[in-house]
């Protein structure tokens, strides 16, 4: 028999990893043939060393660096050696161009590392490469799979309707030759259903270097031989079907929700701390809690956190609500943060804490709403468990999901869609009385959008399932790679 190798080059990014993982997973499963080596680049210190703990968790290490799947032996994980990244000039400039710069640097050795093709364990012979798979800030990497003349693909982590989003960056470039403006009005996008206030596009899509970045990226993805996208076809259906009668694009394929559905908080609380919270969501009543999160990055300064504070104070709601505090915090105590005598009045309803274990809270039955920052993981495990969304966008391309789930999928109530967190100039505080009023309309049980949501958590996870359309594009994207071998 045959063995076939795909090569997956992700983002060095917690976020971007686990669904390129759960991808090859699922792919390795439609056929003995197939195996996956995921090449790891590791990020500069102090980012996400979570990304060592996921492998560990996910895999048995040999003492060589290459980590083996432990259940089919197919998948392993190839640690490359770092390099000297990007200047801090040009993180200054923009994130998103200093991570595609580290990336393109990465070109050589992920050249050498597939050329040199390290033996697999317990077999007589290497698999044969395929193709290269990579993710969205990876194009740089299809030099290398055309010099080895191999096939690339894009897994795009993200969802159609931001992908369509950045391939109209360059519809945009060909008309105005320039970045966005804030002032720019209502967007016409093919992806979106909706036209799109300017206001809310990724953070990027005002900074040159970002907006260029990310307008090259788009321009190479139709280089590429097919576009994995971690969606269902059911829920974004008009941004799908945009792409799909796109001629200038390759094949796509619908193979979402990919989610970690075992997610282990890596992060401050201890077992103790969380099985106290979970402790806590069991003794609610189903659809009665209101969950606040905001991701790993999202932080609010001490004027706003009394605004959301008198605001739950007020609603009367039960509430779960995860603060992260700035690293130069002037103090770590909550009590000395939140208005006076908050902990105290709402403890009987009420739970704040610093990290939560946000995949086992949205699965719990007590959760009914989650505010949230909208981005793209967040989003999609908050639709899988059937929990209807409050919008609070920070960065990235936050606003622009936010927007999507509130206007194209009518899957979220719409507290703000600009708010942004690292622009004093456009972070106007959100005032404890639109907050109430949103948190009663969405945990108002006769909402209708509640059951919205909990019918296309259905769909979705149906998706996955034999016959369900992710299951089904997963397959035909098998046969696409097996079929061009033969």
């Amino acid at each position: 028999m045959s063995r076939l190798e795909l090569v997956f080059v992700p983002v060095p990014s917690i976020g971007h990893l686990v669904s390129i993982c759960k991808f090859a997973e699922k792919l390795v499963s439609r056929d003995e043939r197939l195996y996956v080596t995921i090449l790891i680049i590791r990020p500069p210190p102090p980012w996400d060393a979570s990304i060592d703990a996921y492998i560990k968790r996910s895999s048995a290490s040999d003492s060589g660096g290459t980590s083996i799947d432990v259940l089919g032996s197919r998948i392993r994980y190839i640690a490359l050696a770092q390099i000297e990244p990007p200047s801090l000039e040009e993180l200054a400039k923009s994130i998103e161009n200093y991570i595609s710069l580290l990336i393109a640097s990465y070109r050589p050795i992920v050249k050498d590392a597939i050329i040199s093709n390290k033996s697999w364990p317990d077999t007589d012979s290497n698999p044969k490469i395929i193709g290269l798979v990579i993710d969205m800030f990876c194009t740089s990497m299809i030099d290398v799979a055309n010099e080895l003349d191999i096939p690339s693909y894009l897994f795009f982590t993200s969802g159609a309707a931001f992908l369509g989003f950045l391939l109209y960056l360059s519809v945009w470039h060909d008309q105005f030759g320039r970045e966005f403006n804030r002032s720019d009005g209502d967007l016409i996008i093919a992806a979106n259903a909706h036209p799109v206030p300017s206001k809310v596009l990724p953070t990027f899509a005002f900074v040159k270097e970002g907006y260029d970045s990310f307008r090259n990226h788009g321009v190479r993805f139709k280089e590429t031989k097919g576009i994995l996208i971690n969606t269902v076809e059911e829920c974004e259906s008009h941004a799908v079907n945009s792409l799909a009668s796109d001629p200038e694009l390759p094949p796509v394929y619908t193979v979402g929700f990919l989610l970690d559905l075992e997610a282990q908080n890596t992060k401050g609380n201890s077992k103790s701390e969380d099985e106290e919270i979970m402790k806590w969501l069991d003794q609610q009543p189903p659809s009665s809690v209101l969950f606040l999160c905001f991701g790993s990055a999202g932080i609010f300064e001490s004027p706003q956190l009394i605004e959301m504070a008198i605001a739950l104070e007020r609603s009367g709601v039960r509430f779960l609500w995860s603060i992260l505090l700035p690293l130069n915090a002037e103090t770590t105590k909550l009590e000395e943060i939140l208005p006076e005598g908050f902990l105290e009045r709402t403890k009987n309803r009420g739970i704040v804490c610093r990290w939560a274990p946000q995949v086992d809270i949205l699965a719990h039955k007590a959760t009914g709403a989650f505010v949230s920052h909208c981005g793209w993981n967040s989003t999609i495990e908050s639709l899988w468990h059937g929990v209807p969304i409050v919008t609070w966008p920070l960065y990235a391309e936050q606003h622009i999901n936010a927007f999507q789930l509130v206007k194209d999928l009518e899957m979220a109530v719409e507290l703000t869609l600009d708010y942004r967190m690292h622009d004093s100039d456009h972070r106007e505080i959100v005032k404890a009385e639109e907050m109430e009023k949103v948190i009663r309309s969405i945990m108002d049980s006769e909402n209708l959008l509640r059951k919205r949501v909990k019918d296309m958590g259905e769909i979705c996870r149906k998706a996955l399932t034999e016959g369900g359309s992710s299951f089904i594009s997963l397959g035909r994207f098998a046969e696409t790679i097996l079929d061009s071998c033969n």
